[in-house]
């Protein structure tokens, strides 16, 4: 009840300042605001320096207890371009835009782009969207349409430079469908085809583009941060059985799980990325979805192998 009193509180603030739809900057490039990081980096490749980006979620940051600020729904309302995926963890977002009315700024929505599947095991929230996984962009064939559908938005709203867009987008894409083969190759000539991550489980486009059998220890993004007894039994026994030799663990995670397993089975430790959120340095190093997917490519080459 306190978070939707303050959302409400938000939309206020925002109804209050705000005066006039989003317009382009007065050196004439695009504003666009983006949720997660997926989404920012999708936009800073296809617009390039025709946009002033901006990402609302700070790396480091926990995705899905983030709460907008007033200063957040200011920049909603006065950019070119609003960019969130749509799944359960933007169920705020709706309310901010239908504050707006008529004055909405134009949104792309990435859940609109792709085919859904629905999640695996409780989410936290139960509403809008909370049957379906949100974590589309694990999939690279998903990453592809998703840019697609982000540089057909680019060249609506700025057609005078829709072919830097269209260049943009084919270059990114080309690294995009270069990821897809190397990972397609990797799993038809592994040696096992079944991957155990210590650590919550938003891979299940990744899963299931690819053929590859999980084992988790939280089967989604669930809050809680200690599996049981059991599920750690289990996929100990699972690592000794089948001859894991590695397990992986998320990037902004503590890792504990995974430690308390390696410490049984004697098994490496990897980082897999979701890429939701990527720790300050990634992100202060310039990480890309393509950098760090290719970390994947090479994490998924040893532990299939």
């Amino acid at each position: 009840m306190a978070s939707m009193k303050r959302m409400f509180a938000v939309i206020l603030i925002a109804s209050l300042l705000f005066v006039c739809g989003g317009t382009c900057l007065a050196d004439d490039v695009l504003s666009i605001v983006c949720t997660s990081f997926p989404c920012y980096d999708f936009v800073r490749a296809v617009a390039g320096d025709r946009a002033k980006v901006q990402m609302l979620i700070k790396p480091g940051s926990e995705v899905h207890s983030f709460e907008p600020t007033p200063a957040d729904v200011m920049a909603i309302a006065g950019c070119d371009l609003f960019v969130y995926i749509g799944g359960e963890s933007d169920t705020w977002v709706v309310d901010i835009l239908d504050s707006f009315g008529k004055a909405a700024p134009k949104t792309l929505r990435f859940f609109d782009c792709v085919e859904t599947i629905e999640a695996e095991g409780e989410h936290d929230h139960v509403e809008h969207d909370h049957e379906y996984d949100e974590h589309i962009w694990t999939s690279p064939k998903n990453a592809v349409v998703m840019i697609d559908a982000l540089c057909d938005a680019l060249c609506e709203i700025d057609a005078g430079h829709a072919d830097v867009y269209t260049q943009n987008k084919e270059a990114y894409g080309a690294g995009i469908a270069q990821l897809d083969s190397e990972i397609h190759d990797i799993v038809e000539s592994a040696a096992r085809r079944e991957m155990i991550f210590a650590d919550r489980f938003p891979f299940l486009y990744f899963a299931k583009e690819y053929g590859i059998e999980w084992h988790a220890a939280f089967p989604s993004c669930t809050s809680e941060s200690e599996p049981s007894a059991k599920t750690i039994a289990e996929l100990i026994g699972k690592v000794n059985q089948d001859g894991i030799p590695v397990i992986y663990t998320l990037e902004l995670s503590s890792g504990k799980t995974a430690q308390t397993i390696a410490e049984e089975t004697g098994t490496k430790i990897m980082t897999f990325h979701s890429i939701q959120n990527v720790t300050e340095a990634d992100f202060s190093a310039g990480e890309t979805y393509v950098s760090l997917m290719q970390r994947n490519v090479e994490a998924l080459r040893e532990g299939l192998n």
